[in-house]
C-alpha cells in the first residue's frame, strides 16, 4: 500500500473512532449513513479497528427478527484521540536535539530506542533474528506500517532485511534523521542482533531497509552530530 493509501486509511479509521466517541454504541447502518459510505466499507474498517483492539462488538437483542451488532470503543480506543501527539513529539524531539554533548544525545537515543522496543516486545516471537524480524513486521503491519522481510542477496540465509515502505514517523524523519537511528536501535533491541540501516529515503532511496546481522557502520554517530538547522 502506498504512503497516501496508509494516510487515507488512518483518516477513515479516525472518522469511525470519532463517531463512536460521540455515540457510545452504533450499528453498521448508523455508521454507513453518517459517513456516506457502504455497509461493506464500514465492516472492513470495523474489522481493522477490532483487530487493533480499538473497537469491540456486542450483540443487541431485537423484539423481532435477528439480533444485531453494536460497535463501541474499547478502553484503549477511548484513550486514543486527536493528532496533538505529533506536535508534542516534534517539540520533545527538538529538545533532544538541543543537547550539545554528543555522548549525552547518544545515551538519550539509546534509551528512546529501548523504550520503543518495550512497546513491541510482548508481541514479538521467534528464536532467530530473522524469525523475530518477521514477527515484528507482522506487528508493524497491524499498526498500518507497510513493510516486509526478505533474505539479503548473497547472504546464504545469514542476513534478513526489514523493508519499510511507509515511514512510521514521517514528520520527524523529514526534519531530523536521528529518528532513523532510534528506530535502528529499537530493531536491534528486539531482534537480539546487530542491525544496519542499509538504505534510507533520506538518502534518495525508494524505501528504508534495515539489515539484521550486519554491522552498523557509524549510523548513530552521524545521526547524533550537531543539531540540524532550526532544531
Amino acid at each position: 500500500m502506498s504512503v497516501s493509501g496508509n494516510h487515507d486509511q488512518r483518516a477513515t479509521d479516525a472518522a469511525v473512532i470519532e463517531l463512536l466517541r460521540v455515540d457510545a454504541a452504533l450499528e453498521i447502518g448508523d455508521l454507513a449513513q453518517a459517513l456516506g459510505v457502504t455497509a461493506t466499507a464500514i465492516r472492513q474498517r470495523l474489522d481493522r479497528l477490532m483487530r487493533s483492539g480499538l473497537v469491540e462488538r456486542t450483540t443487541v437483542s431485537r423484539p423481532r427478527g435477528r439480533p444485531a451488532h453494536a460497535y463501541s470503543l474499547t478502553a484503549e480506543g477511548r484513550r486514543c484521540g486527536g493528532d496533538n501527539f505529533r506536535d508534542l513529539a516534534m517539540v520533545l524531539w527538538k529538545e533532544v536535539r538541543r543537547v550539545r554533548e554528543p555522548a549525552v544525545r547518544q545515551g538519550l537515543l539509546t534509551r528512546i530506542g529501548s523504550a520503543m522496543a518495550a512497546i513491541y516486545r510482548p508481541e514479538v516471537t521467534g528464536t532467530t533474528a530473522a524469525e523475530r524480524l518477521r514477527s515484528l513486521a507482522d506487528v508493524m503491519r497491524r499498526r498500518n506500517v507497510s513493510c516486509g522481510v526478505e533474505q539479503a542477496p548473497g547472504s546464504d540465509g545469514g542476513l534478513a532485511v526489514l523493508t519499510s515502505y511507509s515511514c512510521p514517523y514521517p514528520d520527524l524523519a523529514e526534519q531530523d534523521r536521528s529518528i532513523c537511528a532510534a528506530e535502528r536501535l529499537m530493531l536491534q533491541d528486539l531482534v537480539g542482533s546487530s542491525v544496519a540501516l542499509s538504505e534510507c529515503r533520506l538518502d534518495g532511496g525508494t524505501c528504508c531497509r534495515f539489515t539484521a546481522g550486519a554491522r552498523a557502520e557509524g549510523d548513530d554517530e552521524a545521526a547524533v552530530g550537531e543539531p540540524t538547522a532550526g532544531a
